[in-house]
């Protein structure tokens, strides 16, 4: 017995040394952060991959080598073989790959891009000569949204190509379609090339949103019909395949994908995905946008689908537009009637012909939790044969709930909101009829139930309904600030629509039928916002072509709307007022934003020494792409950056003799001679002052830059957070200043 006990603790031993031993022949993927001597010229691309290729093993794994946004290139290693990497010379820092994900007509007339009549309003133009590269699944050459009729060729700078297997980018519309996608080593000997065809259809609908040509009739399900149009329907749209048929996309492609748009000649990029909470210098897609931004590229970024919890803000760098979502003011209404008395508004995609009227049935009323979640299976037991099923919304599928009241025998549903939810409802394709209603609405049709003996529902199907309010409402979902790795910006930057968009589609939309018309598909994320943005960029990008991208952005910021369509300041998922940490400056205005009067413009000499106030020498080096000596740099606090919007924190300990100062540079963009005088907006009970030297501002002269002071100070810390803004009025233009005070936690 005791000779079998030693027998199997060497057996135990050899086995755990065994493990030790080959985790270090482990294969990781990494975005490896070099740089050359500063005497070693690279003549051509091909002398910069081979000697990206020099730090690997003789056997290679070279994925990706960086030319224009990074530093670097990414690669297979083992992690010994990372231990040797890491101790050439030139090495600078390893970030491991990471897996991220998507964030997933009448929009135009929505932002007042078109007229009732379907006209383009021609003050905000069209995007004529710009560029937009988007990042995502790929995209369906074929749909009308893509033609190129009556497009002008793309600008010479092009230098962009279409990896389709036959000549299916159009030359004018879709310029350009590639793919990064590394699954494994796609060098290896008969690795086969991925199309850049979208067999997911979230890089279609995005791609579409942004820029898609008009295509009159679309509709969905028979709904929202209309003319399809992108935000910027004249400009070009070149798609990087980043992202697989699952929606996954690998951080070292995402790199590559913004490599290859900033080497085509993109002017704006769109990227509707999401990427964790990290610290910038860690953060390889923020290192690859701002080297985009330095380079005179926009881009937009989604905020994020983990609303409404504060902090979980995603994309967080000031110098990439971070984009929330909103509501628009259409609804495709299933009303529910109760009785004869009550009523509530739901929607559904799903709109029968006919009514349904029925018995009403909550099976949660007593039962265990998931019975009232409608999961699968959770109906066996009850009796809900021709009757309308309430279900309480959850972790299971909208779809997957209908088709277990369908498979009970039940006749409708209605999806009640969860708290969180608010008065925010999805679209959904039902396979019954239903309709989604609010959480306030359940609450009353629950309590309905309690009361009456005999309960009864009808759900009458309205179709799609235009005008609606309150809209925009910025929805549950969209993420909120503050910024987590930036607190000192305050982030979101802007809201655009985001619930229910109607976009290109690659698929057969509903149950299976003969349907010959181009398919459309509705979304909800701040995937679909992000192109709203990259499009509104666009617009402003073709009206002033020598713009940067701070100043694109400070022109979409300081004209965004505070109110909604009735005057109403803009609410949130629970119809309260929306904080800065939800809506940013203000829900999307192109109109105002081409025509701004004022910018606050940065380069990247101001973003690095904002970086040098936040990270060491090493981390700011893998941002720039460059070595930097911080010491050398004017250092500044982050809220000193020369950013649209104001975000500061006052500390735990201070005294009413306490200011911060904030330094501001703007530059006038609109008519001279003008003068601006500036106005104060902070709520009425406010403990926070705000000062401005000087008073008003005179320019005289076209592009004259003028430097302004702001003072913030408090008189107690009775709030927790103050919000108001600083607002710059002349006979033409406002430009609105949001601004952000905290105080610490004891």
């Amino acid at each position: 017995m005791e000779s079998f006990k030693l027998s199997l603790l060497f057996s135990l031993l050899a086995f755990l040394l065994l493990a030790i031993v080959t985790a270090g022949d482990e294969l990781g993927t990494y975005v490896i952060h070099v740089q050359p001597q500063e005497n070693r010229p690279f003549a051509t691309i091909d002398d910069l991959k081979a000697w990206h290729q020099s730090f690997l093993p003789e056997h290679g794994r070279l994925l990706h080598s960086y030319h224009h946004v990074a530093s670097g290139f990414a690669a297979q290693l083992t992690r010994r073989e990372l231990k040797t990497v890491s101790a050439m010379p030139g090495f600078v820092a390893a970030v491991p790959n990471v897996i991220y994900h998507v964030q997933t007509t009448h929009t135009s007339q929505f932002l007042g891009l078109d007229t009732t009549l379907g006209v383009r309003n021609l003050s905000v133009g069209s995007g004529e000569g710009v560029i937009i590269g988007v990042l995502d699944t790929g995209v369906f050459p074929d749909h009308p949204s893509f033609s190129g009729f009556g497009m002008m060729p793309p600008p010479a700078k092009w230098k962009g190509r279409c990896d389709f297997n036959g000549s299916v980018c159009n030359g004018h519309k879709l310029i350009g379609a590639r793919t990064f996608i590394t699954s494994g080593n796609p060098s290896a000997p008969g690795a086969a090339p991925v199309s850049p065809i979208d067999g997911n259809g979230h890089g279609t609908h995005t791609s579409s949103t942004a820029a898609g040509s008009a295509v009159p009739g679309a509709q969905v399900l028979g709904q929202g019909n209309g003319t399809a149009s992108g935000i910027a329907p004249r400009a070009h749209v070149a798609m990087y395949k980043v992202c697989d048929a699952s929606g996954a996309c690998a951080v070292v492609d995402v790199l590559a994908g913004i490599d290859a748009a900033v080497s085509d000649g993109c002017d704006v990029i769109s990227i509707s995905l999401g990427f964790p909470q990290r610290p910038f210098y860690n953060d390889s897609v923020a290192v690859g946008t701002f080297a985009a931004a330095e380079k005179g590229i926009f881009v937009s970024m989604a905020a994020g689908n983990a609303g409404p919890r504060n902090s979980t803000i995603l994309n967080e760098a000031p110098w990439m537009l971070t984009v929330a979502a909103s509501t628009m003011d259409r609804l495709i209404i299933a009303k529910v009637i109760l009785g004869e008395n009550l009523s509530f508004d739901g929607e559904s995609l799903y709109q029968p012909d006919n009514s349904v009227a029925a018995p009403l049935f909550y099976p949660g009323a007593n039962s265990t939790p998931s019975a009232q979640f409608c999961g699968n299976g959770s109906l066996d037991g009850f009796d809900v044969r021709n009757k309308i099923v309430l279900c309480d919304s959850g972790n299971v599928l909208p779809v997957e709930k209908g088709a277990e009241v369908l498979r009970a025998g039940g006749a409708g549903m209605i999806l009640a909101n969860e708290f969180s939810q608010g008065y925010i409802t999805s679209l959904v394709a039902h396979v019954l009829p239903a309709s989604r209603v609010s959480y306030a609405a359940g609450v009353e049709i629950k309590n309905y139930i309690k009361s009456t003996p005999n309960p009864t529902a009808n759900i009458s199907f309205r179709g799609t309904v235009l005008g609606t309010s309150p809209a925009p409402v910025i929805t549950y979902f969209s993420s909120r600030g503050p910024s987590v790795h930036s607190p000192g910006i305050l982030k979101p930057d802007i809201t655009g629509p985001g619930v229910n968009v109607i976009a290109a589609w690659p698929f057969h939309v509903g149950p299976p039928s003969i349907d010959l018309r181009p398919t459309f598909n509705i979304l909800s994320g701040t995937s679909m916002s992000t192109p709203h943005l990259a499009g509104v960029a666009a617009l402003i990008k073709s009206k002033h072509p020598d713009w940067s991208p701070a100043a694109i952005k400070s022109a979409i910021m300081t004209t965004a709307d505070v109110t909604d369509r009735s005057g109403t300041l803009i609410l949130d998922e629970q119809h309260k007022t929306a904080d800065l940490f939800a809506v940013g400056a203000g829900h999307v205005n192109q109109e105002k934003a081409v025509d701004p009067g004022l910018v606050f413009d940065a380069a990247a000499e101001d973003y690095i020494g904002y970086l040098c106030g936040m990270y060491t020498n090493q981390q700011v080096s893998v941002i720039a792409r460059r070595a930097v000596d911080c010491s050398a740099v004017k250092v500044i606090r982050e809220y000193q950056l020369n950013y649209p919007s104001i975000s500061l924190r006052f500390p735990q300990t201070w005294s009413p003799t306490f200011v911060i100062e904030v330094d501001r540079t703007v530059k006038n963009v609109g008519e001279v001679p003008a003068t601006y005088h500036h106005q104060v907006d902070m709520p009425a009970d406010s403990p926070v002052s705000v000062g401005v030297f000087p008073s008003s501002l005179l320019f005289t002269e076209a592009d004259q830059v003028q430097k302004l002071q702001i003072f913030v100070w408090a008189t107690n810390s009775s709030a927790t957070a103050v919000q108001g803004a600083l607002l710059w009025v002349s006979e033409k233009h406002t430009v609105r200043i949001p601004i952000s005070v905290t105080f610490a936690a004891e």
